[in-house]
Formats: structure tokens, C-alpha cells, sequence
């Protein structure tokens, strides 16, 4: 699992390893691209390997061999983007062809990158929620696994309307 704060999606998936929700699955590693990410203390909380790779003052390609090598060395089978705030590189999705999930705030293809909360919330839409997708090479792309709506009420802010679909990014 890769993070970059919190790790409340970790959580996530770590409970819903430990009931048995995902069969056959464990987690073998969590990096975090951030010294001192919550989602680090969580993991090791619950004693699943974690470290820090710092990507601070690393260009893309570089840092992502560096990530690729330690998720190799732990012979990780899959990837999961759990907060994760970078882009993949062309190497890193390469290296990890069809194994590699993510969970972003919105319906995809609608709103992929930053903020998208905010987005949905200025362009009008009267739903958001989120989607588990396989990664490509493109931005917030790639085979959508599963979605879950969440409406929009009329006072969201994008904080309000961030909380109710995080609470589906982790059902999901």
C-alpha cells in the first residue's frame, strides 16, 4: 500500500483483511512518500512493515525505481494507491502492468486529479462518490473496478461532501 497521509484507507483495507472481506490477502508493505504520515504509525500499529521512501527534491522517475525496487524486494503481487499523492511514472506502471489500484474521489471519468470535491461542487453535479479503478498511464484512468454514489446536499462544501465520500472510499 502506498500513502501519503493519514492512511485512513489503509485502515481500511487492513480491517477488511482481518474479516476475512478479502480473502487470501495480506499486506506486505506500506511506503509513504512523506516522513511522519499518520498512515506509517497505523501500519506499524498493527505490525505490517512500513517505511519511508522520501520523494522531496526527487524527480518522478527516479524516486518511483526506488519504490519499485522495495515493493520487488517484498515480493508484492498488487498495488494499492490508498492516499497516495503522486503520479505513477510510465516505468513504475510498467513494472506493475495491471496490478496497480486506486481510489479517487469521484465518479471517472468525471473529475480526475486534485480537488475533486471542488470540482464536482462548482460544475453543479447533484452526485459525486468515488471509484476503485486499475491505474494506466494516463491521470485518474484506467478500468473502473467499482463506484459508489454519494448525493450532494445543498450546502456541501467541498470538506462536507469530501467526508461522506470518504466514508465510501472505505466500503468500497
Amino acid at each position: 500500500i502506498l500513502l501519503s497521509g493519514r492512511g485512513s484507507n489503509f485502515e481500511a483495507l487492513a480491517d477488511s483483511i482481518a474479516a476475512g472481506r478479502i480473502p487470501d490477502a495480506r499486506i506486505a508493505l506500506v511506503i509513504s512518500n512523506r516522513e511522519g504520515a499518520p498512515g506509517l504509525e497505523r501500519a506499524a500499529a498493527r505490525k505490517i512493515p512500513a517505511r519511508v521512501i522520501p520523494s522531496k527534491g526527487l524527480e518522478r522517475d527516479a524516486y518511483d525505481r526506488q519504490v519499485v525496487a522495495a515493493l520487488q524486494e517484498a515480493r508484492v503481487d498488487l498495488v494499492c494507491l490508498a492516499g497516495f499523492m503522486r503520479l505513477l511514472s510510465p516505468y513504475f506502471v510498467q513494472q506493475f502492468h495491471g496490478r496497480i489500484l486506486n481510489i479517487h474521489p469521484s465518479l471517472l471519468p468525471s473529475f480526475p486529479g486534485l480537488e475533486a470535491q471542488r470540482q464536482a461542487l462548482e460544475y453543479g453535479v447533484k452526485f459525486s462518490g468515488c471509484t476503485v479503478h486499475f491505474v494506466d498511464e494516463n491521470l485518474d484512468a484506467g478500468p473502473i473496478v467499482a463506484q459508489a454514489i454519494v448525493p450532494i446536499e445543498p450546502a456541501d462544501t467541498p470538506d462536507t461532501l469530501a467526508a461522506r465520500i470518504l466514508a465510501e472510499e472505505h466500503r468500497v
